[in-house]
């Protein structure tokens, strides 16, 4: 007889055995084999020596057991089974209560509360004070208390602009406008920096069991390969992407070269008779209201294409609304999690093959080109941009019309 053997005879018969017939089962298989039975009984089972002590006894003395009038139909006396340690423990709960209370965070009306401090961290304190705890149970105490770990969550937006709303209301009223017209809506903007190389990317993909992709522990940059700028240009009417990946600095200049390709490859087959481009983008960046470059560059380009280029900037701290964030960049990050990004050639194919039920389809291409940073432009290079501001807020609204030669 081996553990082996017990293991198969219970695996079959335990779904039938309630918890006593489960108890005398391995006693009975303890006794059978005699020396070192319970021990084999117990790791067979999965039950503790203790139980299946218990269980010996009973086989060894039936007459006690045999009619206990208190059991009744019950497979064990009312009350009986171990108590749990906040019932025999009446300070636990307070205790733990007062190791949280200074770091708990949220509503404390609400139903759900959360800890910032480790479970261990709290069994160590609460043992320190007396009482016998394990992080287990500290863990199912906290969940039957309301608490659980969360993360951060980003809702702050700091200082609101007095006319965060009015600037909100005003882009939607110009998509609108321009979408009837038949003129192109690009929404834009550079996506997070990445590493190129074999270092960790979050999320998971489906692997054989046991066979993760091996990356680099620390992310130390790699001199020959950098990192990228993904700047996106999101079409809001057609629902396409265009990515130009660049290896330099993200700048004006690097920004608007980005929307020249977008132009040039997707944009003037899509709006052949277009006389205008609706642009809307964050206040920042390398494509921020307040930058000088950003508004020269445009002035090329406007030239290049010989079409008007308007521009509304969302107000401060309402990147999140902007489009290519949820319709764009989003996705991206989906398709390629857990995919370390080992070459510019991966990341140019993660990137093309990003795709929704939706029908988003977007194309992508390396930038090899250098963007040197620290270009001034003088008040003299300003004034000769033919820019009109709009009434409302012109610093966030403008239009930059193409200089006839």
């Amino acid at each position: 007889m081996t553990v082996d053997s017990i293991t198969q005879r219970f695996k079959h018969l335990g779904p039938f055995l309630d918890e006593r017939q489960k108890r005398l089962f391995a006693a009975a298989e303890a006794i059978a084999m005699g020396r070192g039975g319970i021990t084999a009984a117990s790791k067979a089972c999965g039950i503790s020596r203790v139980t299946v002590t218990a269980g010996c006894k009973e086989l060894n003395t039936p007459s006690e057991h045999e009619s206990d009038p208190s059991l009744g139909s019950r497979i064990r006396r009312t009350g009986g089974g171990r108590k749990k340690t906040i019932d025999t423990d009446p300070t636990l709960k307070g205790d733990l209560e007062s190791l949280i209370e200074p770091t708990t965070r949220g509503d404390p009306e609400s139903p759900l509360r959360w800890t910032a401090k480790s479970l261990r961290n709290l069994s160590d304190e609460l043992n320190n004070m007396g009482h016998q705890t394990s992080h287990r149970m500290i863990a199912e105490l906290l969940k039957g208390m309301g608490y659980s770990l969360q993360g951060n969550k980003k809702t702050k937006e700091g200082s609101n602009s007095p006319d965060r709303n009015e600037q909100f209301e005003n882009i939607y009223r110009l998509i609108k406008n321009f979408q009837r017209t038949g003129d192109p809506v690009i929404s834009v903007d550079t996506k997070k920096k990445e590493l190129v190389g074999d270092f960790k990317n979050g999320g998971r993909e489906l692997r054989p069991k046991g066979d993760p992709e091996e990356v680099r522990v620390h992310d130390f940059k790699i001199k020959e390969l950098g990192k990228v700028s993904p700047y996106g240009v999101y079409d809001q009417t057609l629902n396409k992407g265009w990515v130009n990946v660049g290896i330099d600095h993200d700048t004006s200049a690097f920004a608007v070269e980005s929307i020249r390709r977008w132009w040039n490859m997707m944009g003037k087959d899509s709006y052949p008779n277009a006389k205008r481009i609706f642009i809307t983008a964050d206040g920042g960046g390398s494509n921020g209201s307040r930058v000088r470059l950003w508004k020269v560059e445009l002035q090329i380009l406007a030239n290049e294409l010989n079409i008007q280029i308007h521009v509304s900037h969302f107000p401060p701290g309402t990147s999140k609304w902007n489009a290519i964030e949820h319709k764009l960049f989003s996705y991206i990050s989906k398709n390629w999690r857990g995919k370390p990004l080992v070459s510019h050639e991966v990341i140019i194919s993660l990137i093309s093959a990003t795709k929704t039920k939706g029908g988003l389809k977007v194309q992508c291409m390396l930038d090899e080109n250098e963007y040197p940073t620290g270009i001034k432009v003088s008040d003299d290079e300003m004034q000769q941009i033919n820019l009109r501001r709009k009434n409302f807020r012109g610093d966030w609204n403008y239009e930059i019309k193409p200089i006839k030669t």
